[in-house]
């Protein structure tokens, strides 16, 4: 008991380890005004299945980088080549040798074009198909996802809908951009890694709000519910605005509630969150610049 009570009145104590990144309760500071355009986003935690309802983007985390599929490889990869002059003077110059409009005959004319192109457009094909199998892999990770019933089950990155509650371990990469509950530490505090985002070696530090600190277990969530209304998707990796409404209480979000995907969890157990943006809704991905494609010159 003497041991508890030291624990908690460090916890409260102004000196405790960065306790001056400890974010703003509802009692010091007033919600964000939450409205207008570019804040439309309502997530209901622990209530994935409301969002089926809602468009495609809420519920899927699948995420595909590939410029190609089955059907538009041909004619995406075609266009792609004659963008360049060069190639659409050499196509003209072989139909018109065709036609015995060139003193070339037709094979020296379409035989080299013919080779330029088609070299080109399989390593287009075995680049996109690399992007293909890297976005499997990265779609068939396996994350601790909440079953509804106080119990975590493993689910398939891809599976992963907006208002899930997700439970992320040590050296694990966060499979959407979450809202921290809690974590391991008694205070809610965690550490991030985040060089796939800005190629930074340095960790973050991360803090949940005070009110979902009794959050420490799996069986805590099997009645858990809020509702967070806060911004629509956008690329901005440092900015954050939303509302947490949990208890009957509506609390202030910031940057430093948020973990963002493909960041990974450093010198932290675990820790519990729930899922805000899914798939190309979340930050990551937003940044995420189209691959360029390798013309013939």
């Amino acid at each position: 008991m003497a041991g508890g009570r030291i624990r908690a009145r460090i916890r409260r104590s102004n000196l405790y380890t960065f306790g001056c990144f400890r974010p703003a309760t509802a009692g010091s500071e007033g919600p964000h005004p939450i409205q207008g355009p570019g804040y439309s986003r309502t997530v209901h935690c622990n209530e994935p299945l409301v969002h089926k309802k809602k468009p495609l983007k809420y519920c899927s985390n699948y995420i595909s980088t590939t410029r190609y599929n089955v059907v538009t490889f041909l004619p995406k990869a075609f266009f792609e080549q004659f963008r360049r002059v060069a190639n659409i003077y050499f196509l003209v110059a072989a139909i018109c040798s065709l036609f015995s409009f060139s003193p070339f005959s037709p094979v020296s004319m379409i035989a080299p074009l013919a080779f330029v192109l088609g070299v080109s457009m399989a390593k287009e094909a075995v680049e996109d198909w690399h992007r293909f199998i890297q976005d499997m892999k990265v779609n068939t990770r396996k994350a601790i996802v909440h079953n509804g019933d106080g119990t975590f089950g493993s689910k398939q990155w891809r599976n992963i809908s907006v208002g899930d509650v997700v439970k992320t371990e040590k050296d694990q990469f966060f499979p959407a951009d979450l809202l921290l509950l809690s974590s391991s530490y008694e205070d809610g505090l965690c550490f991030v890694e985040t060089m796939n985002l800005d190629g930074e070696t340095n960790l973050k530090v991360k803090r949940s709000l005070e009110a979902t600190l009794p959050l420490e277990s799996d069986e805590s969530f099997k009645d858990f519910r809020g509702m967070i209304r806060c911004e629509d998707p956008n690329p901005n990796l440092y900015t954050f605005v939303g509302n947490f409404e949990y208890d009957q209480e509506v609390y202030p979000l910031d940057p430093t509630q948020i973990l963002l995907r493909d960041s990974k969890l450093r010198n932290t157990a675990f820790v519990y969150g729930v899922v805000i943006f899914t798939g190309h809704d979340s930050k990551v991905m937003q940044n995420a610049t189209e691959s360029p494609s390798k013309r013939a010159e």
